[in-house]
């Protein structure tokens, strides 16, 4: 009986190493033998300028688009000794993320050796603690995206995207009246050239910055700026709209029916101003949403109000439910808070939950009224009626202005849906 053949050689571990502004001379002993081991080293441009002669691996720049090149720049290199160079810590923002990422099968394994992450330098310089300092990057993210984290008193680390960055934060803080906000660039953190500029938004006038920068905020509120909550239900001043708006207290209530999870997503149809997709997203995130609006001006306006409450990533389209539902990823919940008649919209909604996810539903029509009524009677949940009132002067006195009420069927689909 011949020998079974021999099992094949687990494939060589791609190290990834983090690397800071310190260079070679700020890199532990074992990063430095495996940056000396390695026979390929890829990594940017200002990380392999860092190595010194005697790391004499073929050195390998990322292409562009990056991603995509990832598992063949790998492949093309099977079989030797492959060190991938990160800034700092490679899984905080890093190149970490997307190796595991792309290669989740674990082939090749990945072995990292983490740096200090720029925001722990900050926090050191700083004296914050590092697990009170709330983290925005804006590497390849809008800008906008630092509005919902703005609360007097709040303290902000933002990964910078560039030279320009802290002027274009600093632009951002002035239109949401955080112009009184303390500003510190921390430049080249841990090397030779490190250095802090500091100011205020409100009279930020620094030249651009080194491109390596982290800015530290202190945020202040203008006293003149309205606050807004981290909780659903914020102002209706908040928003732009022309009435087609889920006022306030009932858009809380929808809110909590629909009990935003990390990571989830949500379809928002007939979104109006986009309220309940924006305050969705406001509540962590990670969570996703779809806001769908059949009429283009209103589908501008909830972009607009997206963005300026910090917001951006919502993802708006244009067109008539049910038709616009099509190729959509399947919804965690799905509110509908308009066109509710529209033949086959509730079903199409229904259907595309998986089991366990929620369906809210709003209207003040006595038809769409009675078309809830009947889908209660068949798949259970809640139906309520959200009355609201406000105080209001009459003549000398004050009365109560009643708004028109809201009947909401809410409903969780079961495991096997009926």
């Amino acid at each position: 009986m011949s020998p079974a053949p021999p099992a094949p050689a687990a494939p060589e571990p791609v190290a990834v190493v983090g690397i800071g502004a310190d260079g070679w001379d700020g890199l532990p002993a074992a990063s430095q033998r495996v940056l000396r081991d390695a026979e390929v080293l890829i990594g940017g441009a200002r990380q392999l300028a860092l190595l010194p002669a005697e790391c004499a691996g073929d050195r390998t720049p990322w292409p562009s688009p990056l991603r995509p090149a990832v598992r063949g720049l790998l492949a093309e290199h099977a079989g030797r000794r492959v060190c991938v160079l990160a800034s700092g810590d490679p899984m905080f923002y890093g190149i970490g993320r997307t190796l595991t990422e792309v290669l989740a099968d674990g082939r090749p394994p990945l072995r990292i050796l983490p740096h200090p992450s720029a925001v722990s330098y900050a926090c050191a310089r700083l004296g914050w603690p590092v697990e009170e300092t709330e983290v925005v990057t804006l590497v390849g993210r809008p800008a906008e995206n630092l509005a919902r984290a703005l609360y007097d008193g709040h303290r902000l680390l933002v990964l910078s995207a560039g030279a320009g960055t802290p002027a274009e934060v600093a632009a951002l803080l002035r239109a949401h009246g955080f112009g009184p906000t303390r500003m510190r660039v921390l430049e080249q953190l841990g090397g030779d050239g490190e250095r802090t500029v500091e100011g205020t938004a409100a009279d930020w006038a620094a030249p651009p910055a080194d491109p390596l920068n982290v800015i530290a905020l202190e945020c202040v509120r203008a006293p003149d700026t309205p606050p807004l909550s981290t909780v659903p239900g914020l102002p209706d001043t908040a928003y732009e709209h022309d009435g087609q708006l889920t006022k306030r207290h009932v858009r809380a209530a929808t809110l909590a029916a629909l009990a935003p999870a990390p990571g989830e997503l949500l379809w928002d149809i007939g979104g109006g101003s986009g309220s309940i997709a924006v305050e969705w997203l406001r509540a962590h995130r990670s969570c996703r949403a779809v806001s769908v609006e059949r009429d283009p001006v209103r589908a501008e306006r909830i972009g607009r109000n997206a963005r300026r409450l910090g917001v951006p990533a919502l993802h708006v389209v244009q067109g008539p439910a049910p038709t616009a539902l099509a190729g959509l990823p399947t919804p965690d919940a799905v509110f509908i808070g308009g066109g509710l008649t529209a033949p086959g919209l509730l079903p199409a909604c229904w259907e595309a939950l998986p089991p366990g996810g929620r369906l809210v539903a709003n209207t003040v029509t006595l038809e769409s009224e009675a078309l809830l009524a009947d889908w209660y009677r068949r798949h259970g949940g809640e139906l309520v009626r959200l009355a609201v009132a406000h105080a209001v002067p009459v003549g000398g006195f004050t009365g109560w202005r009643q708004a028109m009420p809201v009947t909401q069927w809410a409903a969780v689909k079961p495991s096997t849906a009926g």
